[in-house]
């Protein structure tokens, strides 16, 4: 049996805390026997809710208990500074000794990214630690990185997230010599702000990562590149009108399928392939957002996150530890220090 692999769960984050972030660790639980995890939260309220579920493997769970919470409008890094015995710092406090392999809340995603830096802290050669989510397309998946962590980047920081995310990529979603892209205003070398101009030789230049040249927001639901490179703020942006213009099609589409009896039958005939076709922009089967480039993971899930999310986010957070991600990333980076 593979080695024990030990996830911290804040299960206090999030819009269905705790109810769906316990289910989710107990369905994870099931499919992996090397699997432990660590509840981080009001214990006795957590134990109970925990071990409702009559097959639990109370064995391979345990608990920390955390009396605060950081509340999502709360003031990032006061809230870490000040909250000590909330569930994201003393869940990420497990992590950096070493009690844990990976930390997920579906909390604060400023407590998450602040907390990442102070608590856990960058590896070496790191100089920014990058958002990355993955996203769906027609092709698979891509990975847009940064997406929150970094809005006055540089271009050499661009330049490290080429190379963290095509790890991430290579190793966790087995995408082999990912493509890379650079987000711009259009595919040809003139156009772009300053950082995209200033970025785009070293990206040319770079040896360890398959750079394909400047991509387009609008060719990102196709997949046009595995890994697509931007600062935070335009990456930020780019998610959320991703994920925004997604729920407005499948409003349309299921307000045009029930409009009259007509468009019922329709659906009904269509449902089997509509579904299949769906499931590929089901962005919950590619669990959370990574912290790239820390000295332990962590790991943002959405703040709706239900059941199948967390789930799916554990699972990741197990490939990223077997794969030894955080090694693989600080030995790149150190490259470049040498």
């Amino acid at each position: 049996m593979d080695s024990e692999i030990k996830i911290v769960l804040d299960a206090c984050g999030g819009d269905n805390a705790p109810d769906e972030i316990i289910k989710g660790a107990y369905e994870a639980l099931k499919k992996k026997d090397n699997l432990h995890i660590i509840f981080a939260g009001p214990e006795e309220e957590i134990r109970q809710k925990a071990e409702a579920y009559p097959d639990m493997p109370t064995d391979r769970v345990s608990y920390c208990n955390a009396t605060e919470v950081i509340e999502m409008a709360e003031p990032p890094v006061k809230a870490i500074m000040h909250k000590k015995d909330s569930s994201i710092v003393k869940g990420m406090n497990l992590v950096k000794n070493g009690e844990a392999d990976g930390f997920i809340s579906a909390g604060s995603t400023g407590a998450v990214l602040v907390g990442g830096q102070l608590i856990i802290g960058k590896a070496k050669g790191v100089k920014r630690a990058p958002l990355a989510p993955v996203i769906p397309t027609m092709n698979g998946a891509s990975l847009l990185i940064d997406c929150g962590a970094n809005v006055d980047a540089r271009p050499e920081h661009l330049v490290s997230f080429a190379k963290m995310g095509s790890i991430y990529m290579e190793n966790v979603l087995k995408k082999k010599n990912p493509t890379v892209g650079l987000l711009s205003i259009g595919t040809e070398e003139e156009k772009g702000n300053a950082l995209v101009k200033q970025t785009l030789p070293l990206l040319k230049e770079c040896s360890g990562i398959n750079f394909i040249g400047p991509v387009e927001a609008r060719d990102l639901p196709f997949g046009v590149a595995d890994v697509v490179v931007t600062e935070a703020f335009a990456g930020n942006i780019a998610l959320k009108m991703y994920e925004g213009t997604a729920k407005m099609l499948m409003s349309v589409l299921k307000e045009s399928l029930t409009a009259n009896f007509r468009s019922k039958i329709g659906a009904a005939m269509a449902l089997p392939s509509l579904k299949r076709h769906m499931k590929a922009f089901d962005v919950s089967r590619y669990g959370g957002a990574p912290l790239l480039g820390l000295k332990g993971l962590v790991v943002k899930a959405h703040g709706s996150s239900k059941a199948v999310e967390i789930k799916n986010t554990i699972f990741q957070c197990m490939a990223f530890s077997k794969e030894d991600i955080i090694g693989k990333i600080a030995a790149e980076m150190n490259k470049e220090e040498q």
